[in-house]
């Protein structure tokens, strides 16, 4: 009961607002000092456990894959790419709107970076469809959930933390998210069209086409692309592992830059700068929940919850339900980030004693936080885009428009748990 209390406090601490890595470390040398048993003792082996992280190649991939994102951000391949894909599409009901989401997808396989695709998408992409008349709950929802598709599609950031959380192959982690990515992508799509043809007023085709010649279009698409291939591919392939093919990433987003003519010094000031702040950041938080986890671990809290669940319970479904729906409430009021570390190695020891494959729970648990931050009134991705957006657009028509999206999202995550062969197609 010490150790649940202990997890009640980090909790109750987070949600008022004090930043996440203090908090770990804090309340884990508050317990370890108000237990006389602890004692300040039990932190003996976490110098050993930050070297551990620091010599982690597989956590190498971050800052990487974070830098090439940013740079990606700033090269204006999203604009490009919009106005070449609302070309393809400019004579079809609705295809602004499936524009977006084929430019989310892209920019999540090239970047992984949900905030970041979520602004950039607000700004360049939601004028675009509220001046082509779009409803503006239409045009938000889509915005906003293609914005959040790098959470599944990899190279996700969350897929290479679960996959070392889970001590999982991260390139096999990959591989099992991009049907279910790509399936979800085909959802939103769908509805896009369907919505659009059952009330042609909320997607109307816009009256000023977009003139972009074929080699134009070519030229915003391809670059991308092959980009997506190489990085994605010589993973899956193989050739490489994900912190080679983030390094490779990072050099082609460079390259990518140069060929728009927008590489300068402060853009590489800019990518340099933020990569420190968000891969800082998110090590702080991982050494601060390693502290966490001695004390939790000490004080026999994964011991108490494994015995709930395997024989106060002792059903797997159960169990999986129980999982999904904590993870996605703590979604409301947590980040990813602070549930993965935190939640995630809690139920690892669970999950083995089931027998559940770790790949199929992972994808389960990326698509679920996903789904939390498109949900009102706390997801982040609605912040972004209000915040992008400004007064073009009220909270309550985002709220309004997000909730078909965040269906489809349960909807997805619903048919990955029935047909598990969605995460082993590529396997």
């Amino acid at each position: 009961m010490i150790a649940l209390s202990m997890f009640a406090v980090v909790l109750v601490l987070l949600l008022i607002g004090i930043p996440v890595a203090f908090v770990f470390g804090a309340v884990s040398i508050a317990f370890a000092l108000l237990i006389p048993d602890l004692g300040l003792e039990v932190f003996s082996v976490l110098p050993f456990r930050v070297y551990g992280i620091m010599s982690n190649t597989t956590l190498m991939a971050v800052p990487l894959f974070i830098a090439m994102g940013l740079i990606l951000e700033k090269s204006q391949m999203a604009e490009r790419l919009l106005i070449a894909m609302s070309a393809l599409f400019r004579d079809v009901r609705g295809g602004l709107g499936v524009s977006v989401v084929l430019v989310g997808a892209m920019l999540a396989a090239s970047t992984g970076i949900v905030s970041a695709s979520v602004v950039m998408m607000s700004v360049i992409a939601l004028p675009l469809m509220l001046k082509a008349g779009y409803d503006k709950g239409l045009a938000s929802g889509t915005v906003a959930a293609s914005g959040t598709l790098g959470q599944i599609i990899p190279p996700s950031i969350i897929l290479i933390i679960l996959g070392d959380v889970m001590s999982v192959s991260v390139g096999e982690l990959f591989m099992g998210a991009l049907l279910p990515g790509i399936v979800l992508v085909g959802l939103y799509i769908a509805y896009i069209l369907i919505r659009a043809y059952v009330s042609p007023e909320l997607a109307p085709i816009p009256k000023q086409k977009i003139k972009v010649s074929a080699k134009e279009i070519v030229l915003s698409i391809l670059p991308p692309m092959l980009l997506m291939m190489f990085v994605l591919g010589s993973i899956f392939a193989g050739v490489a592992s994900p912190t080679e093919s983030a390094a490779f990433g990072a050099l082609g987003a460079l390259l990518l830059a140069k060929l728009n003519k927008s590489l300068s010094f402060e853009m590489l000031k800019y990518a340099s700068l933020e990569t420190v702040k968000l891969s800082g950041m998110i090590f702080m938080i991982l050494i601060g929940a390693t502290a966490f986890s001695l004390v939790f671990n000490e004080l026999g809290g994964s011991d108490l919850i494994l015995e709930f669940f395997s024989e106060d319970i002792g059903d797997v479904w159960i169990f999986i339900a129980v999982a999904m729906v904590s993870i996605f409430i703590l979604g409301f009021f947590i980040d990813f980030i602070e549930i993965s570390f935190i939640i995630v190695p809690i139920l690892v020891p669970i999950m083995d004693s089931f027998g559940i494959d770790p790949i199929w729970f992972a994808v389960l648990i990326a698509l679920n936080l996903q789904a939390s931050f498109l949900t009102p009134p706390f997801g982040l991705s609605l912040f972004f885009l209000k915040g992008a957006a400004g007064d073009s657009i009220k909270t309550m028509e985002i709220y309004k428009g997000i909730v078909p999206f965040i269906l489809l999202q349960f909807f997805a995550l619903l048919l990955v748990i029935i047909f598990p062969d969605l995460v082993f197609a590529f396997l």
